[in-house]
């Protein structure tokens, strides 16, 4: 069962050069509260793994959208993503040295996160084969099957994982609306951690079984100012 805590004492769980993953597309879907109480507590040296940087200003004009507040309080020494170029403060950081940027495409990304998941040693693409990628320390070796060659890329786990999903139960049960699922649903498998951010917490039993999409058994914590 999942325990209920704030979203602060979610954020205070996370130490000094942990390794986070962060569910959302350029913002839309990230665990904002637990986000901005990580921000305020300036927590250090952390991984950081998500689509993307997030923008500097988000829909409502509020300054440093979901992990770009992060980004912004030089919090992480590490990004490992997909996209960037909507938050320039990424390339500033990496072009002065204090965070190591790896970027992997999305599809290989969401595939090496699932492999972690599921305990898979990794994951074959044609992605970047014969092009410097193959040096990355994500990549473990050239594997030809049938003739053609193929990246064995390495599976990827975190220490927590920050989800956020519309509707939470008591119990940890998730569903997300539209496309807040994106990287929320595979990251929830692949953490030693995870909590749950709601839009609305709910009693158990309010989801429809057919419409849970991670199941509460992968979810520890829920963090929520409701009581």
């Amino acid at each position: 069962m999942a325990k209920i805590v704030t979203p602060k004492e979610a954020a205070a769980m996370i130490p000094e050069g942990a390794s986070i993953m962060v569910g959302g597309f350029m913002g839309c879907g990230n665990a904002h509260k637990v986000i901005a109480e990580l921000a305020k507590l300036g927590t250090k040296n952390l991984t950081l793994i998500c689509n993307d940087g997030a923008m500097p200003n988000g829909p409502d004009g509020e300054d440093f959208y979901g992990v770009a507040k992060l980004i912004h309080n030089r919090q992480i020494s590490k990004l490992i993503a997909s996209h960037v170029g909507l938050n320039p403060e990424v390339a500033e950081q990496m072009n002065d040295g204090s965070m190591d940027v790896t970027l992997i495409p999305q599809g290989s990304l969401a595939e090496m996160i699932r492999a972690g998941g599921a305990g898979l040693g990794g994951v074959l693409t044609p992605t970047g084969y014969g092009t410097i990628v193959q040096e990355a320390w994500h990549v473990h070796s050239v594997v030809e099957i049938e003739g053609r060659n193929y990246l064995l890329e390495k599976p990827i786990r975190a220490d927590f994982a920050l989800i956020c999903g519309y509707k939470v139960d008591r119990a940890g049960n998730v569903w997300y609306k539209g496309t807040m699922r994106n990287f929320n649903q595979v990251m929830a498998t692949a953490a030693d951690t995870v909590i749950a951010e709601p839009f609305h917490l709910v009693e158990t039993g309010d989801i429809l079984p057919e419409d849970v999409v991670t199941t509460g058994a992968l979810v520890n914590y829920i963090a929520t100012e409701e009581a």
